[in-house]
This record gives structure tokens, sequence and C-alpha cells, in this order.
């Protein structure tokens, strides 16, 4: 009767503890996620270049740029 009756009685408990290390798991995923972007974003705001001026050898060549 030992295995039975503490499966009952402790189902939500071990339901609770799942569903929290989901999403423990769920905001971890997300946290990493969004400083991947992040980090991503700010490379990319740094090699913005002004489109209406023409490309120059000194633009493709300059190792500051």
């Amino acid at each position: 009767m030992g295995i039975h009756y503490d499966y009952k009685s402790t189902r939500g408990m071990k339901a609770m503890e799942k569903q929290a290390k989901r999403e423990k798991k769920l905001a971890e995923r997300k946290a990493k996620r969004a400083a991947k972007l992040g980090l991503d974003e700010k490379k990319t705001e740094g090699n913005q270049r002004d489109v209406s001026k023409p490309l120059t050898l000194e633009d493709l060549t300059n190792p500051d740029k």
C-alpha cells in the first residue's frame, strides 16, 4: 500500500515542481536569446553606414571603420 498511497498524496506537489522547472528553463532560454539578440543588434549598429553616400576604396580598406 505504500507506493499507491504515496502517489496520490504527492501527485499535486510533483506536478507543481515539474511546472516550475519548465517555467525556469523557459525563462533561461528567453534570457539567453534576448542577450544574444542584444549583442547582435549592438554589432550591427556600429557597422551601419550612410547608404546615400557612394562606396569608396577608403571605406573598404580603413580598419577603423
